[in-house]
């Protein structure tokens, strides 16, 4: 079956810097995955190589079989929500949903049904400008879910949320894979992503781990212990136990 997404020794450097350097991996259909890593090692470099937004210096980052750019309906297929996708603050909530909403053939009904999805309703019509992070973060997620789309790809959705909004996105993402949807999202938060992911991939610039979450910590570890020792100690690097397919190399930078 083909992966959703696949990094097939993704390398991509700006000048005589390596961002990430041979990155393979897959994501398999109906699962969430945490993509971690210190500051640095390429997270968001992997993913907007993914959405097409930054060319391989080599290798390859695909979704659904291809790559991005050809996909037909792209916005039915994968929905993104990521820093640097631009609000203007003088627009309300509702008002930057239409617009995208527009902007790809769906109706305004579109635009209530995610604004009640992801807890924004109430705040619809203030503007932007007066909206909490965690609001925006909540609004990045709607702007998403627009096309009710196949995978979501999130580069760090819990930054500015409170405990309450992180409770809520992690039992909204378990739900969204439980409806066979698929998940992607980087994350620095390791105890939140224990309580929220089916698979891990730690990387660092390379990849050091990638497999389900369960067989990283089967001995009762803590994922923050294990993404320790990881970065501490190359030798432990490898493939887990749903990695198949997949080629788990350290950098050795």
């Amino acid at each position: 079956m083909t992966p959703v997404v696949r990094f097939d020794a993704f390398t991509k450097a700006f000048g005589e810097t390596v961002a990430v350097k041979d990155l393979s991996f897959e994501v398999a259909a109906g699962r969430v995955v945490g993509l971690v890593g210190p500051n640095g090692a390429g997270k968001s470099t992997s993913l907007r190589g993914l959405l097409g937004l930054v060319r391989p210096t080599s290798g390859s980052a695909t979704v659904f079989g291809g790559p991005y750019s050809a996909l037909t309906d792209p916005a039915r297929r994968v929905g993104v929500s990521m820093d640097g996708v631009g609000i203007n603050p003088a627009h309300s909530g509702r008002r930057h949903l239409t617009v995208y909403a527009r902007a790809i053939g769906l109706p305004d009904s579109r635009v209530d049904e995610v604004l009640e999805l992801t807890g924004v309703a109430d705040a619809a019509n203030r503007r932007l400008r007066g909206w909490s992070t965690g609001m925006r973060q909540r609004l990045g997620l709607a702007t998403a879910l627009l096309g009710d789309p196949d995978l979501l790809v999130l580069d760090e959705p819990t930054n500015g949320l409170d405990p309450e909004g992180v409770r809520w996105l992690r039992t909204f993402l378990r739900d969204q894979a439980a409806a066979g949807r698929t998940v992607l999202l980087s994350s620095h938060m390791l105890a939140e992503l224990e309580n929220t992911v089916d698979d891990i991939a730690i990387i660092n610039r390379g990849v050091l781990f990638v497999g389900e979450l369960s067989s990283l910590v089967s001995d009762g570890a803590r994922l923050e212990e294990r993404f320790f020792d990881l970065l501490t100690k190359p030798a432990l690097a490898g493939v887990g136990a749903s990695g198949e397919g997949s080629n788990a190399q350290t950098d050795p930078q």
